[in-house]
């Protein structure tokens, strides 16, 4: 069988953590089978879609790179389809038309309640022969009143319904608008899709839509319904457990690389490994083995995944991320060392982008003050005499590397009997502005002997001025 698998998001916000983890089993079991990923914007919702939440999809799907191989589907372009196949059903004596006001539909339902039954539609339309004046009918499926429905969830197992469970659903609106459970059929028909992976807040719908389907004359698709995902208090995921769109996870300091190696293990796992690749993941996962149960979001071990990426991936790649946040922190990397060579010095010590851009930015601009605290705790003593021996020494190098740098600290360190700290950190505060950065070798041939010179001379006369005031 050929595989197609689809995402069906609508655009009536963005790109959330449980649409992607979606999203991205959906790509992996496509690609695993060598088939088509498709993405289709269901957007039938005129008032809650909005263009901006379709861009913040796309943006989000393109951010993670989960790439589909054909352009977006939008609903909204295929309404004519949904009406032929509405008729079609109506033809076939599959569907019919409904008249029952919002007031009839009520008492049926209280009466049902009364009774002690659920409260459903109980078909009386089903044989009215004429229609009644001045209103406009709703179409409704008609469910089979016997037997049961039932599918072979990848993930869940066998799921049974009873049909005589299952009213008739209306598949479009008075107005001639369809309705979610059919559009997602006829796309589904249409599109040619073999595997339905979605959430498990789904599975209600899912007896339906197969109904239509075999009304239809359609082949019933494979069925994944993935469980989902809450937060740690054992909740449903809200914004104060993490649940913001995708690209907020950008914002702030993270690799798509990290955070579709977290979502991947939200429900799934390979052994006790924790850190996959994109090519692992494709070599290793499979549906049939995501857990039954809901997820816990843990956004400490989101973070511990993204500093495992920032230390293991190809620095080439790690830059193609990290420049959005340089372009957005407004700083010019022609200004500075290799930034390569930066994130091979920074990457053990900063857990997200974020946080390398902020630690990295002195290697491209000059501090215009110094940190308060370090300067009360660096800047004191011989801290102004170390300085000037420093920029001495530095002064005198026939060539400048790290090594050289480093043998001029420690022979300060010696002439004036201190401790390496001593003479190291007013080097850091100099050059960066506050006391930390990296190894005091590799802080020094990263910014090159113009720039360490230029910056200990300007401390010096900082310091001049601060004393003699």
């Amino acid at each position: 069988m050929s595989v197609t698998t689809r995402f069906a998001p609508s655009p009536t916000g963005y790109l959330h953590i449980g649409g992607a983890r979606t999203a991205l089993y959906s790509w992996l079991y496509a690609r695993q089978q060598g088939g088509r990923f498709v993405l289709r914007i269901e957007d039938t919702d005129r008032e809650r879609s909005t263009d901006e939440s379709v861009q913040a999809i796309l943006d989000g799907m393109a951010w993670l790179g989960l790439e589909a191989d054909e352009a977006p589907v939008f609903q909204t372009a295929r309404f004519d389809r949904y009406k032929a196949l509405t008729q079609q059903l109506l033809d076939s004596g599959h569907a019919y038309h409904c008249y029952c006001s919002k007031e009839e539909l009520e008492a049926m339902r209280e009466e049902a309640r009364a009774a002690g039954r659920k409260p459903m539609y109980d078909g009386r339309c089903r044989h009215r022969q004429d229609p009644v004046p001045g209103v406009d009918p709703v179409v409704r499926f008609r469910s089979p009143d016997d037997g049961e429905t039932a599918f072979d969830d990848l993930i869940k197992g066998r799921v049974v319904f009873q049909n005589k469970e299952l009213d008739d659903l209306i598949i479009a609106r008075g107005d001639g608008t369809p309705t979610y459970n059919f559009t997602v059929v006829v796309d589904d028909y249409e599109m040619g899709i073999s595997h339905v992976i979605r959430g498990d807040d789904h599975v209600n719908n899912t007896p339906r839509q197969i109904q239509i389907l075999e009304a239809l004359g359609a082949t019933v698709p494979v069925y994944a319904h993935v469980p989902m995902i809450l937060g740690e208090d054992g909740k449903r995921l809200s914004k104060r457990h993490g649940a913001v769109g995708v690209m907020s996870y950008r914002d702030e300091g993270y690799l798509p690389e990290a955070l579709l190696n977290y979502l991947v293990r939200l429900g799934w796992s390979h052994g006790d490994q924790e850190v996959f690749t994109r090519e692992q993941m494709l070599e290793h996962f499979r549906i049939e083995q995501v857990q039954k149960g809901a997820g816990a979001f843990n956004p400490s071990k989101l973070i511990w995944i993204n500093h495992q990426h920032l230390q293991t991936m190809d620095p080439a790649q790690v830059l193609k991320h990290w420049q959005w946040h340089l372009d957005q922190a407004g700083i010019d990397l022609s200004q500075g060392p290799n930034p390569i060579a930066v994130i091979e010095s920074q990457r053990e010590r900063c857990k997200t982008l974020v946080e390398m851009t902020e630690k990295s930015r002195f290697f491209y601009e000059a501090p215009t003050a110094y940190a308060d605290k370090a300067v009360k705790k660096w800047f004191k003593g011989e801290a102004q005499a170390v300085l000037t021996d420093l920029l001495e020494g530095f002064k005198a190098l026939p060539e400048w590397t790290g090594a050289a740098a480093h043998a001029v600290v420690h022979g300060v360190a010696e002439r004036r009997e201190l401790g390496l700290g001593k003479v190291a950190q007013p080097i850091r505060v100099a050059v960066s502005g506050d006391a930390v950065s990296p190894p005091i070798d590799e802080t020094l041939e990263l910014l090159g002997r113009e720039q360490t010179e230029t910056r200990i001379a300007r401390a010096i006369e900082f310091l001049a001025a601060r004393d003699a005031a």
